[in-house]
Parts: C-alpha cells; sequence; structure tokens
C-alpha cells in the first residue's frame, strides 16, 4: 500500500506540471456519492460565513504532493474569500500518517484543527515529538489531547472509516484530491489552478448552467 501510495503521489506531482493552464478536473456532480460528502458535517472545517464554495480536501501528512499543494491552496482560499476548506482525514501511508491523522483530529476538540492541520502539512515529517509540538504551538494542551484520543476514539474511528468509504465512492486512488463542488481533481494543483477550478465550480452552481 505505501509504495503504490508514494507512486500515486509521484505521479501527483508530475501532473501538476502537466496541468498549467489547461482544464483542471471533472464534474461530478450528478453522482449520488456527491451530495452525501458535502453534505456531511462530521468533517473539521473552516468557519466562513461568506463561502459560497467548499473545497474537500483529502488528504495524507506524509503525501508530497498533499504538501506541495498545501501553500497553493490556502493562498488560493484567502485569494477567493469565499470557500469553506473541508479536511478529509484518508492516511494512505502507514502507521506514522495514521497517528498523525488520529491527533489532528483529536486537535478538533480543542478548536485547533485548521492551525495543526497546516503546521503538520508544511512542517517536518510527523513523528511524536513533533506531534506534541504542534500540538502545544497551536495553543493546545498535549495531555488534554491524549485524553481526548482514548474519549473520543469510537468517533475519530468513524471519521476515518467514512473518509475511505467517501475516498473509494469517488473512485480516489491516492492523495490528495480535492472536491470542489461539483468538480473533482485528483492530484495536486498550483495556486492559479485553484483559482480557476473555484471559478468553475461557482459557475457550475449556477441555476441553468
Amino acid at each position: 500500500m505505501k509504495q503504490l501510495a508514494l507512486i500515486v503521489a509521484g505521479a501527483a506531482l508530475f501532473g501538476l506540471a502537466l496541468r498549467s493552464g489547461q482544464p483542471v478536473g471533472q464534474n461530478v456532480g450528478d453522482l449520488p456519492t456527491v451530495r452525501k460528502i458535502q453534505d456531511d458535517r462530521n468533517s473539521p472545517a473552516t468557519v466562513n460565513p461568506r463561502a459560497d464554495v467548499s473545497l474537500i480536501v483529502f488528504t495524507d501528512y506524509q503525501c508530497p504532493a498533499c504538501r506541495a499543494s498545501e501553500g497553493a491552496m490556502q493562498e488560493a482560499v484567502a485569494r477567493d474569500g469565499k470557500v469553506r476548506i473541508v479536511y478529509k482525514e484518508w492516511p494512505i501511508f502507514g502507521p506514522r500518517s495514521e497517528r498523525a491523522a488520529r491527533v489532528a483530529l483529536a486537535s478538533a476538540y480543542q478548536t485547533i484543527y485548521p492551525a495543526v492541520h497546516h503546521a503538520l502539512m508544511t512542517g517536518k515529517r510527523p513523528d511524536e515529538a513533533m506531534l506534541r509540538e504542534t500540538i502545544e504551538r497551536a495553543g493546545g494542551d498535549w495531555r488534554q489531547l491524549e485524553r481526548d484520543l482514548v474519549t473520543h476514539r469510537a468517533d475519530i474511528d468513524a471519521e476515518l472509516a467514512r473518509n475511505r468509504m467517501h475516498a473509494f465512492s469517488l473512485g480516489l486512488e491516492g492523495t490528495p484530491a480535492y472536491l470542489i463542488g461539483p468538480i473533482l481533481v485528483r492530484g495536486g494543483l498550483s495556486k492559479a489552478q485553484f483559482l480557476r477550478t473555484i471559478t468553475a465550480a461557482r459557475e457550475a452552481k449556477r441555476p441553468g448552467q
């Protein structure tokens, strides 16, 4: 599984270079599973009262293409100003990824998930020391997080299971993947590609389009 994930991630990085200036993504809005994923309110998400487009990201903290695209995604969302990010933890790179995903999800109980996610995605590869440092730098309490991992284990298990089901229902083979409105993108994107896809998603939602 890890070898397959590395191959898929490498292909995604290669695809990022090839897609510049070309159409990005596929409109999958007619698939019944898309509405279920969009309506799911269990996953961590940013709060944006002005949002008219949701950007749902399937990601792994050890995925090279995920890490390469994180900055571009955040910059594009900030530039657009009307996007809500929904995070789907999908750890496919082995035990270390699984542990990082669980720690990130547990951080949501201290309302620090977005900061923790971004730090894990842009910092060094997650080991135990890095995870603890990330939580504390985000203003969280590591001992409380360890308690939350135990107390909320069933909910965290359920979230990871739903994310796997959602990924497979979309036919995803690896990370990253983005469901931006009704448009599904497999692989990494540049800032310009994110912005172009957000615009396309907004156009696709208009009546009569």
